[in-house]
């Protein structure tokens, strides 16, 4: 009984330990995204983004106590995770804030809103759905107002700026985030050919 007391200890001051660093890489990370946010990133630069493990943060943070929310945090408030299609070539950035996604597809492609499979797949197929289910939810008091899932597309004439996406949890983010890809690795594969 005595050992396994000693043990406990030393398991429970490796653990404050462990939170004591997570505070610390939090608050460095903050530091590094306001430099980041202030110097502000080149988009059509996509390839030198930053890139945040959000394993690394989910890893160090007690299961107890992530909060449970409707927006996807990913372990952060923000990351950036770039899109690549599969010859590696960048297509975009996914950069995720505490309620929503930005999606800033790299300038120099111009990918357009009439090139396929944008409208009909990604539009429609994807964002549209999960916009009708969480209105459905609303309709029957099953989800506020607030947290509804919502896209807005941000358009240079008929050139695709970027895709804004809020109230994002982590099993749609997964959809989003294959789907995107997909997406625009297909609509680069069109403007090449």
């Amino acid at each position: 009984m005595k050992a396994m007391l000693a043990f406990k200890q030393r398991l429970e001051k490796r653990l404050e330990k462990l939170e004591n660093e997570a505070e610390e890489l939090k608050a460095t990370l903050d530091v590094v995204n306001g430099i980041v946010l202030e110097k502000g990133f080149r988009r059509g630069d996509i390839k030198e983004a930053a890139v945040t493990p959000k394993e690394t943060a989910q890893q160090l943070e007690e299961p107890a106590a992530r909060e449970k929310t409707t927006g996807y945090r990913g372990g952060e408030p923000e990351n950036v995770i770039p899109l690549k299609a599969m010859n590696e070539e960048s297509l975009a950035i996914i950069y995720i804030e505490k309620d929503s996604i930005h999606v800033l597809p790299d300038e120099s492609k111009n990918f357009n809103v009439n090139t396929p499979p944008f409208g009909n797949f990604l539009v429609e197929r994807v964002l549209a759905k999960m916009q009708d289910k969480d209105s459905e939810l609303v309709r029957l008091k099953q989800l506020t107002p607030d947290k509804m899932f919502s896209y807005n597309i941000i358009r240079e004439g008929d050139m695709i700026r970027e895709i804004v996406i809020r109230n994002v949890d982590e099993e749609r983010f997964k959809e989003l985030k294959s789907s995107i890809r997909w997406t625009l690795e297909k609509m680069y594969e069109k403007m090449k050919s």
